[in-house]
Protein backbone atom coordinates (compact mmCIF):
# COMPACT_ATOMS: atom_id res chain seq x y z
CA UNK A 1 0.00 0.00 0.00
CA UNK A 2 1.10 3.58 -0.79
CA UNK A 3 0.74 6.71 0.74
CA UNK A 4 0.93 9.40 -0.98
CA UNK A 5 2.07 13.02 0.61
CA UNK A 6 -0.06 15.93 -0.47
CA UNK A 7 2.75 17.76 -2.20
CA UNK A 8 3.18 14.72 -4.12
CA UNK A 9 -0.77 14.79 -5.01
CA UNK A 10 -0.76 16.86 -8.94
CA UNK A 11 -3.99 18.54 -9.85
CA UNK A 12 -5.36 16.69 -13.12
CA UNK A 13 -4.18 18.20 -16.48
CA UNK A 14 -6.99 19.46 -19.12
CA UNK A 15 -7.23 18.18 -22.71
CA UNK A 16 -6.22 20.91 -24.65
CA UNK A 17 -8.71 23.50 -25.35
CA UNK A 18 -11.30 22.23 -22.34
CA UNK A 19 -12.41 24.75 -20.13
CA UNK A 20 -12.82 24.15 -16.71
CA UNK A 21 -16.42 24.87 -15.68
CA UNK A 22 -17.83 28.12 -14.63
CA UNK A 23 -17.96 27.99 -10.72
CA UNK A 24 -21.65 28.65 -9.33
CA UNK A 25 -22.32 31.41 -7.15
CA UNK A 26 -24.19 31.38 -4.26
CA UNK A 27 -27.21 33.32 -3.98
CA UNK A 28 -27.73 35.38 -1.24
CA UNK A 29 -28.11 34.65 2.19
CA UNK A 30 -31.17 36.34 3.71
CA UNK A 31 -30.82 36.25 8.09
CA UNK A 32 -34.39 36.37 9.17
CA UNK A 33 -34.54 37.61 12.62
CA UNK A 34 -37.89 36.79 13.19
CA UNK A 35 -41.47 37.56 12.18
CA UNK A 36 -41.96 40.87 12.63
CA UNK A 37 -44.39 41.50 15.82
CA UNK A 38 -46.26 44.22 17.53
CA UNK A 39 -44.04 45.97 20.09
CA UNK A 40 -40.73 44.86 18.17
CA UNK A 41 -37.93 47.57 18.10
CA UNK A 42 -37.23 48.11 14.40
CA UNK A 43 -33.81 48.63 14.89
CA UNK A 44 -33.06 45.30 15.20
CA UNK A 45 -33.99 44.56 12.22
CA UNK A 46 -30.81 44.95 9.87
CA UNK A 47 -32.81 45.72 6.62
CA UNK A 48 -34.57 48.62 8.12
CA UNK A 49 -32.08 50.71 7.27
CA UNK A 50 -32.02 49.20 3.40
CA UNK A 51 -32.01 51.85 0.94
CA UNK A 52 -35.06 50.95 -1.46
CA UNK A 53 -35.82 52.37 -4.51
CA UNK A 54 -38.97 54.51 -5.33
CA UNK A 55 -41.97 54.10 -8.23
CA UNK A 56 -40.88 58.16 -7.90
CA UNK A 57 -37.56 57.74 -9.34
CA UNK A 58 -35.96 58.25 -5.84
CA UNK A 59 -34.80 55.98 -3.04
CA UNK A 60 -35.91 55.86 0.25
CA UNK A 61 -34.70 53.87 3.72
CA UNK A 62 -37.87 53.31 6.07
CA UNK A 63 -35.08 53.94 9.44
CA UNK A 64 -35.39 57.78 8.01
CA UNK A 65 -38.98 58.06 9.61
CA UNK A 66 -37.89 57.28 12.80
CA UNK A 67 -38.16 60.69 15.34
CA UNK A 68 -40.39 62.39 12.56
CA UNK A 69 -43.08 60.47 11.35
CA UNK A 70 -45.23 57.34 12.28
CA UNK A 71 -44.94 55.24 9.06
CA UNK A 72 -47.38 52.56 7.58
CA UNK A 73 -46.22 50.10 4.96
CA UNK A 74 -48.15 47.61 3.27
CA UNK A 75 -47.02 44.63 1.33
CA UNK A 76 -48.47 43.50 -1.80
CA UNK A 77 -47.82 40.55 -4.05
CA UNK A 78 -48.10 41.89 -7.47
CA UNK A 79 -48.80 45.26 -8.91
CA UNK A 80 -51.68 45.63 -11.53
CA UNK A 81 -53.44 42.63 -10.00
CA UNK A 82 -57.64 42.85 -8.96
CA UNK A 83 -56.62 42.64 -5.49
CA UNK A 84 -53.64 44.75 -5.09
CA UNK A 85 -55.57 47.43 -7.20
CA UNK A 86 -58.09 47.16 -5.04
CA UNK A 87 -56.17 47.75 -2.29
CA UNK A 88 -54.01 50.07 -3.37
CA UNK A 89 -56.87 52.25 -4.49
CA UNK A 90 -58.11 52.66 -0.73
CA UNK A 91 -54.84 53.56 0.87
CA UNK A 92 -55.38 56.22 -2.07
CA UNK A 93 -58.58 57.00 -1.37
CA UNK A 94 -58.16 57.32 2.72
CA UNK A 95 -54.66 59.25 2.08
CA UNK A 96 -55.86 62.19 3.40
CA UNK A 97 -56.98 60.53 6.19
CA UNK A 98 -53.09 59.32 6.89
CA UNK A 99 -52.03 62.44 5.96
CA UNK A 100 -54.02 64.17 8.64
CA UNK A 101 -52.52 61.38 11.24
CA UNK A 102 -48.85 62.68 9.81
CA UNK A 103 -47.87 59.08 8.44
CA UNK A 104 -46.06 58.11 5.54
CA UNK A 105 -47.65 55.75 3.50
CA UNK A 106 -45.51 53.41 1.18
CA UNK A 107 -46.94 50.02 -0.74
CA UNK A 108 -43.76 47.84 -1.75
CA UNK A 109 -43.57 44.20 -3.26
CA UNK A 110 -40.90 42.95 -5.61
CA UNK A 111 -42.05 44.40 -8.98
CA UNK A 112 -38.87 46.72 -10.45
CA UNK A 113 -39.42 50.00 -10.19
CA UNK A 114 -40.89 50.60 -13.49
CA UNK A 115 -43.55 48.48 -12.91
CA UNK A 116 -44.36 49.88 -9.98
CA UNK A 117 -44.33 53.80 -11.80
CA UNK A 118 -46.63 52.11 -14.35
CA UNK A 119 -49.00 51.35 -11.36
CA UNK A 120 -49.05 54.23 -9.47
CA UNK A 121 -49.47 56.37 -12.81
CA UNK A 122 -52.57 54.03 -13.94
CA UNK A 123 -54.26 54.25 -10.64
CA UNK A 124 -53.19 58.35 -9.20
CA UNK A 125 -51.80 57.06 -6.68
CA UNK A 126 -50.15 59.64 -4.25
CA UNK A 127 -47.61 57.84 -2.30
CA UNK A 128 -44.75 55.94 -3.49
CA UNK A 129 -44.02 52.01 -3.71
CA UNK A 130 -40.97 50.73 -3.21
CA UNK A 131 -39.48 47.81 -4.76
CA UNK A 132 -38.05 44.96 -2.33
CA UNK A 133 -36.04 43.62 -5.04
CA UNK A 134 -35.62 39.62 -4.37
CA UNK A 135 -37.83 40.31 -1.14
CA UNK A 136 -35.55 40.70 0.92
CA UNK A 137 -37.55 43.28 3.27
CA UNK A 138 -40.24 40.32 3.18
CA UNK A 139 -38.40 37.40 4.16
CA UNK A 140 -36.44 39.36 6.74
CA UNK A 141 -39.46 40.94 8.30
CA UNK A 142 -40.97 36.90 8.06
CA UNK A 143 -43.96 37.61 5.93
CA UNK A 144 -45.08 34.34 5.12
CA UNK A 145 -46.64 33.20 1.78
CA UNK A 146 -50.18 32.67 1.01
CA UNK A 147 -52.30 29.72 -0.75
CA UNK A 148 -49.74 27.03 -0.28
CA UNK A 149 -46.88 29.01 -1.25
CA UNK A 150 -48.33 30.50 -4.91
CA UNK A 151 -48.77 33.94 -3.59
CA UNK A 152 -46.52 36.25 -1.53
CA UNK A 153 -47.90 37.29 1.63
CA UNK A 154 -49.93 40.56 1.69
CA UNK A 155 -49.39 42.13 5.46
CA UNK A 156 -49.66 45.96 6.56
CA UNK A 157 -47.59 47.28 9.54
CA UNK A 158 -47.64 50.72 11.23
CA UNK A 159 -44.08 51.28 12.41
CA UNK A 160 -44.28 54.39 15.63
CA UNK A 161 -42.47 57.48 15.84
CA UNK A 162 -40.16 56.00 18.07
CA UNK A 163 -39.56 52.83 15.02
CA UNK A 164 -41.48 50.54 16.89
CA UNK A 165 -44.29 48.24 15.38
CA UNK A 166 -47.52 48.55 16.77
CA UNK A 167 -49.47 47.19 14.18
CA UNK A 168 -48.75 43.64 11.84
CA UNK A 169 -51.87 42.40 9.68
CA UNK A 170 -52.39 39.70 7.51
CA UNK A 171 -55.20 39.01 5.51
CA UNK A 172 -54.84 37.90 1.26
CA UNK A 173 -58.68 38.50 0.88
CA UNK A 174 -60.24 41.08 2.90
CA UNK A 175 -57.89 43.80 1.14
CA UNK A 176 -59.63 46.96 2.26
CA UNK A 177 -59.15 45.76 5.62
CA UNK A 178 -55.90 46.65 5.81
CA UNK A 179 -56.58 50.51 5.25
CA UNK A 180 -59.30 50.51 8.00
CA UNK A 181 -57.05 48.35 10.56
CA UNK A 182 -53.94 51.13 9.93
CA UNK A 183 -56.56 53.99 10.28
CA UNK A 184 -57.38 52.14 13.67
CA UNK A 185 -53.72 52.10 14.88
CA UNK A 186 -52.83 55.70 13.85
CA UNK A 187 -56.39 57.41 15.84
CA UNK A 188 -54.23 56.06 18.77
CA UNK A 189 -52.17 59.09 20.04
CA UNK A 190 -49.34 56.79 21.20
CA UNK A 191 -48.39 56.41 17.49
CA UNK A 192 -47.77 59.94 16.79
CA UNK A 193 -46.54 61.30 19.87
Amino acid sequence: MQTLKASSVRPMARAPGVRAAPRMQRPAVVHVKAELKVGDKMEVYPDYFRVLKTSQGGTVSLSSFKGKQPVVLFFYPKAATPGCTKEACRFRDEYSRFTQAGAAVFGISSDSPEENAAFAKANNLPYPLLTDANAILRKTFGIKPDLLGLLPGRQTFVIDVSGRCVMAFNDQFKVEQHVDEALKVLSSTSVTA
